[in-house]
């Protein structure tokens, strides 16, 4: 007998759910067909229906992770600088959620980087998160808990601040624990508020 359409839906979620666990244990590194195929008790011939290259396999993977990425609660808090600041607080490593969420990211830089049209597809969306950031920039100022700047220039210093926050705390999670990140990002926006170095 065929397949129904919704037969066809539960195994693609079965896919992506084994996709995602083969990256948050091993990384893009342990991503292949036939780790992904272990993973969902199948065979890799299977598979191949989904992804007929490595490449295939790769795209779907960082779509999955900009879709779970997207799709994350998010915090809501307030405007201003109460706004900016729960961007900031939802792009770090405080749950494990989010610390699946980052480990994958990360790992995912090196596929980027080898593959021009990823690298640029990465710049985009690095570049739409500052753009994000600004508008909250421009809010805080407008509120007058931001000194005047270029906001522009200080979201892409905070955007850099959080990253490298998450790098820290995904190799070292025993000094940088989520109490810790929280106390140093507030640090940041104190230093910022009052006129300090971080924003430039």
């Amino acid at each position: 007998m065929p397949r129904s359409k919704g037969d066809h839906e539960a195994r693609r979620r079965d896919v992506s759910a084994a996709v995602w666990q083969v990256m948050a244990t091993r990384g893009f590194a342990g991503l292949t067909l036939r780790a992904v195929a272990a993973e969902l008790g199948a065979s890799t011939g299977l598979l191949t229906h989904y992804f007929p290259t490595k490449r295939a396999l790769v795209e779907y993977a960082l779509d999955l992770l900009e879709q779970r990425t997207l799709s994350r609660p998010r915090r809501e808090a307030g405007q201003g600088l109460a706004a900016l600041r729960d961007a900031l607080l939802d792009i770090l490593p405080l749950t494990p959620e989010a610390v699946d969420s980052n480990r994958v990211w990360v790992s995912s830089w090196d596929a980027a980087l080898s593959d021009p049209a990823l690298s640029a597809d990465y710049a985009r969306k690095y570049a739409q998160g500052r753009e994000r950031l600004r508008t909250r920039v421009a809010a805080a100022q407008d509120l007058g808990e931001l000194p005047r700047g270029d906001p522009a220039h200080i979201a892409a210093g905070a955007q850099s601040f959080v990253l490298g926050l998450v790098v820290q705390a995904l190799f070292d999670p025993v000094t940088f624990t989520p109490e810790r990140q929280v106390e140093l990002l507030d640090g940041y926006l104190a230093a910022l508020a009052g006129g300090g170095s971080g924003g430039g």
